[in-house]
């Protein structure tokens, strides 16, 4: 194997495995507590006891990862939530209380651990020779298929050993990336000739002044500030496809065999366009690539339930938006890396990753509030119109998208963290410049 390539293709390894575990628990954690306490409501706390940490850590944690130095944060974050997990998996009896405790602290170590593989992905792809809008394709594709598979592979564990004995398999991921990282992913000297690689200096930035670095960069950027506006409301309107979809299935096609259809649908397209979108990456017009995978891959597939009650011609939609949404997430990743300082990476990846996921837990409330008020096909229709005039909002600034094509990150990044004599050449190497979903790459559409 190339050598320069075995760091990239380690780090690409040890995320999808942790993905891929990480999407396990998601469904053994809820069952564990559902078996347990029969509790709806407790099974809901729980998932928002680790989303909302993940969101917070990646915002709030991001000026003292870049203190201490992103790979060793990803190591550290890995075997803290390696030992969290298999607290949840151990835990005796059935105490819900600490439970969520360690549910929480997992979420906000995944959260600020997600982060800075996005940050050090930048660096060691590009001393492997990878284009950076290939490098977020690639990391797009694997996390796709890890959810893909993780999903049907947690199940089998859940029946085969029980709630318990699949969470100790994501406890097993996180040990495992945290050991591939530690073996095989060591960061590439900095390259001074990049945007934002200047060494670190002297002064020490207080946390707060760090803090409010990632949201000014954003806030000055318009084209940034309004792509992932426009991805916020994407993933409003488009969380809303997972409340119209069992609604939708139970109304008109009464079989519960259709949800696995479209879902299949929809994820056979994703994963299909990844692998064409990987091999296209370089060669696409960006802009065009990315106007017409949000438009095709977003409203398309609901407007289609609105207007018909064919299964077939639904699943032919879906399967196209699924293949279409593909060019969307890695585009975005590649402006983001581009047009933002390698020191201030973290952080505004942050920002950005908080941002766009607020439009997901919205989105199933107002889905289910038009149902109420206005009944599935109005609300069906009202929402796919609604998300087509977002989808098509980019092309109001076609012009500023070209400009900032040609618009690299400034050359003066806001002032980092001083470092220790041993932790100098690790950090100054590690702040290289470098995108869920898990989710997500940094700020993504679902």
């Amino acid at each position: 194997m190339n050598k320069p390539k075995v760091p990239y293709i380690s780090l690409l390894i040890a995320d999808t495995v942790s993905s891929m575990g990480s999407r396990i628990s998601v469904l053994a954690i809820p069952w564990l507590i559902w078996v347990t306490t029969a509790s709806p409501s407790k099974m809901g706390i729980a998932v928002a006891a680790e989303m909302l940490p993940y969101v917070l850590t990646g915002v709030l944690a991001a000026p003292i990862a870049d203190r201490v130095g992103l790979r060793r944060t990803i190591i550290v974050a890995n075997i803290a939530s390696a030992v969290a997990m298999a607290g949840i998996a151990g835990l005796p009896g059935m105490n819900y209380l600490v439970l969520l405790g360690l549910v929480a602290i997992g979420g906000g170590l995944r959260g600020i651990a997600d982060r800075s593989k996005n940050v050090i992905n930048r660096p060691i792809a590009k001393a492997a020779g990878i284009p950076i809008v290939r490098m977020t394709a690639l990391y797009e594709g694997f996390t796709k298929t890890a959810t893909l598979v993780g999903a049907p592979v947690g199940g089998v564990l859940i029946y085969w050993l029980g709630a318990r004995g699949a969470v100790w398999f994501d406890a097993a991921s996180f040990a495992f990336c945290a050991l591939l990282v530690i073996t095989l992913v060591k960061m590439p000297p900095a390259d001074p000739a990049e945007p934002g690689a200047n060494p670190a200096p002297t002064v020490k930035e207080p946390y707060f002044t760090a803090l409010k670095g990632g949201f000014a960069h954003l806030g000055k950027d318009r084209l940034l500030f309004a792509l992932v506006l426009i991805t916020t409301a994407s993933n409003l309107f488009t969380q809303a496809f997972t409340v119209f979809v069992p609604l939708w299935v139970g109304e008109v096609l009464k079989s519960p065999a259709a949800l696995g259809l479209i879902s299949g649908a929809l994820a056979a397209g994703g994963v299909l366009g990844g692998i064409v979108f990987i091999m296209l990456a370089t060669k696409l017009p960006r802009y065009v690539a990315f106007v017409v995978g949000l438009v095709v891959g977003s409203a398309p597939r609901l407007l289609v339930m609105g207007l018909s009650h064919n299964l077939a011609l639904v699943l032919v939609v879906t399967f196209l938006a699924g293949f279409a949404i593909s060019s969307v997430n890695p585009i975005m990743g590649a402006m983001l890396y581009e047009r933002t300082p390698a020191q201030l990476q973290t952080r505004v990846f942050g920002v950005a990753a908080a941002v766009s996921f607020i439009g997901i837990p919205l989105g199933g409330l107002l889905a289910g509030w038009s149902v109420d008020g206005l009944g599935l096909n109005r609300a069906i229709l009202v929402g796919s119109i609604v998300l087509l005039a977002v989808s098509l909002l980019p092309l109001l600034f076609k012009e500023r998208w070209a400009a900032g094509q040609a618009t690299p990150a400034p050359d003066t990044p806001a002032p980092a963290p001083a470092q220790t004599a041993a932790t100098a050449t690790e950090t100054a190497a590690e702040t290289e410049p470098s995108a869920q979903t898990e989710p997500s790459t940094v700020a993504r559409t679902r």
